[in-house]
């Protein structure tokens, strides 16, 4: 490798040429410093890029006569030369920006590129950025390189020969550290609903920003996790740290973390350094679909700026001025989702601007980007819970949004979709937060060695419930409605899921059959005339008996209660129905005669206790 000087950019560099510039946090800042000063010899040339860490001056307008910018990926250094128009966004897939270049659609004539020095046989390695910057210098006319003692020496399809390197530099300096990302309240409150979505034994892809930052921070008590991602992070090495990434269970390079591009602290940049547990590997590889759902149980977690009722996702743009770029969003969200026990999950805050806008919308804002389509997403979560979006009709999925939405927005944006025609004029009341339930609304259960979920229920649950009923033997029916109803129409069923929460309650447990949610029992008190006293009635699925679930039911209903100031718990059950009165007289409500000689009232009083 010959040393570059200021009297030698001419022997490799021509008017007209596209020079890439390497990624992240190795983008070679001291080497394009150096071009900058010569650039006034040229003319018509064109920097494109990904991600750059740190200051992009090649974007400031002094040098737009010499040269102009393409990005595959807004950031600071950027946003406001694209939005000006002073330089180029290219939107594309991460997976596909390799093959723009090896096919020579956007013809690489430069590789500016960070490396470390090389080993004994001659190899320099890209260090903590493969992902796009190895097939651009692979593509390349000349490979233009900083050589950097400082650079981590990594694993995987990562290395360059240095009789590849036409010319360089060499530098001695610490790689740029971002700064650290606050986990606010409702960052952490997604987060903890996230976590419900993942079990042990899942592979993780965590994107950027301080929400899937947040899901990571709550899975501590997680075990066997894998690691199958485009960006290593502080987040992951906080997971390793504690023992919960083991990569066992992957199903594909199991023991390895496979990822293609690393940004965080100076002790990230240390454990990854001659760490053969963690292989860099080009995003042509990492973020292939097709390979990403070979990994077991894949979960994807990204963000998103807007979420449209339908499940539409906007995450490029905010207000119709793009911030930011596709990524390898999409790449993970369909690998994910052809995962056999795969979860994509977009995850985001419910508002923006200190509360005064609804990420949650009825119509997308006017010239953002639809980067992943309605028939993509599974779930979106914010800090009001989980919507489930796979398999769900526009209807369904317009009340599963609404429930996740901030609550001062919901009864504008049903109103909206009234209007639309994409609810039914029956539909006329919004899910009101639970409250007394936790830190959560939703609560993982284990029992007998079966996981369920205990939650509200909500008007989305509206096919669920049916089911639900049409699951039910011909006892079951008789007990709980005092006679055999042969069917739960549409209007009763929508009766019975918009329940007004602030006054009332309705329990539900369900089990997750992948992105199916199954209720398997329901529980209910309804406040009397007298506000101080409630009647309780619940259901449980004849093959899920004698597992606790009625237990569980009652129990959080008479908590709720007691939370509530209702002094009174009563109930109505047929002498014949000996499971459910066993469990009110487990927990204590005595009992009498009731009018009907069939029936016996159960009485709990809920004062002083």
């Amino acid at each position: 490798m010959e040393e570059l000087t200021a009297s030698t950019w001419n022997k490799f560099i021509k008017n007209g040429y596209r020079i890439f510039l390497g990624t992240g946090a190795a983008c070679p800042h001291a080497l394009i410093d150096l071009f900058l000063k010569s650039v006034r010899h040229f003319s018509d040339l064109e920097f494109i890029n990904m991600l750059s860490m740190g200051h992009a001056p090649w974007s400031d307008p002094a040098y737009e006569h010499n040269l102009h910018v393409n990005t595959f990926f807004l950031d600071e250094g950027t946003r406001e030369a694209v939005r000006t128009g002073r330089a180029d966004y290219t939107p594309c897939s991460l997976s596909e920006i390799p093959g723009l270049l090896k096919d020579d659609i956007l013809p690489v004539d430069i590789a500016f590129v960070q490396v470390t020095p090389p080993d004994a046989q001659g190899y320099c390695s890209l260090g903590v950025s493969v992902d796009i910057v190895m097939a651009a210098a692979k593509s390349a006319k000349y490979i233009l390189a900083q050589v950097n003692d400082q650079m981590p020496r990594t694993f995987g399809q990562c290395y360059l020969h240095k009789d590849e390197i036409a010319a360089c530099i060499r530098v001695s300096e610490p790689l740029p550290v971002p700064p650290p990302v606050a986990l606010d309240d409702t960052a952490l409150q997604i987060g903890k609903y996230v976590s419900l979505l993942i079990e042990d034994g899942c592979t993780l892809q965590v994107g950027i920003g301080r929400v899937p930052q947040a899901a990571l921070h709550q899975l501590k008590g997680h075990n066997d996790l894998g690691v199958h991602t485009e960006m290593f992070g502080d987040g992951l090495l906080q997971l390793y740290r504690n023992g919960n990434i083991t990569n066992r269970l992957k199903g594909l390079h199991e023991g390895k973390t496979i990822t293609s591009f690393c940004c965080g602290s100076h002790e990230l940049y240390e454990f990854i350094d001659n760490n053969p547990h963690i292989e860099f590997h080009g995003s042509e590889y990492v973020n292939n679909p097709a390979v990403i759902a070979r990994n077991h149980k894949m979960i994807s977690i990204t963000s998103a700026t807007q979420v449209d009722l339908t499940g539409q996702i906007v995450s490029d743009s905010i207000e119709g001025q793009f911030y930011s770029g596709i990524g390898g969003q999409v790449d993970f969200i369909r690998g994910a989702g052809m995962s056999r026990g795969g979860r994509p999950i977009i995850a985001l805050p419910s508002t923006a601007k200190e509360g005064t806008v609804s990420r949650i919308v009825s119509d997308i804002s006017r010239g953002s980007g639809v980067v992943a389509t309605s028939g993509d997403v599974h779930y979106v979560v914010t800090e009001y819970g989980i919507a489930t979006l796979r398999g769900r009709s526009i209807r369904e999925r317009v009340m599963e949004l609404i429930q996740v939405a901030h609550p001062q927005f919901r009864e504008q944006l049903l109103e909206d979709m009234l209007q639309s025609g994409r609810v039914p004029a029956y539909q006329r009341s919004t899910p009101a937060p639970v409250k007394e339930l936790g830190e959560t609304e939703v609560l993982r259960l284990n029992l007998q060695d079966e996981e369920y979920f205990l939650r509200p229920l909500h008007p989305s649950d509206q096919l669920r419930l049916q089911s639900f009923f049409y699951s039910h033997d011909s006892v079951t029916l008789f007990q709980r409605y005092r006679n055999e109803p042969k069917k739960m129409g549409t209007e009763r069923a929508y009766r019975l899921v918009n329940t007004d929460l602030t006054k009332d309650m309705a329990l539900c447990i369900v089990e997750r059959q992948g992105p199916r949610e199954v209720i398997l029992a329901v529980g209910r008190y309804y406040t009397l005339d007298d506000g101080l006293s409630a009647e309780a009635a619940f259901v449980v699925h004849e093959d899920k008996r004698d597992r606790g679930l009625a237990s569980l039911l009652l129990n959080k209903l008479i908590d709720i209660a007691r939370q509530r100031g209702v002094k009174t718990l009563v109930a109505n059950v047929r002498k014949d129905n000996h499971p459910m009165r066993r469990v009110f007289e487990k927990f204590h409500f005595s009992s009498e005669q009731a009018e009907d000689p069939m029936e016996l009232d159960y009485i709990l009083s809920l004062e002083g206790s």
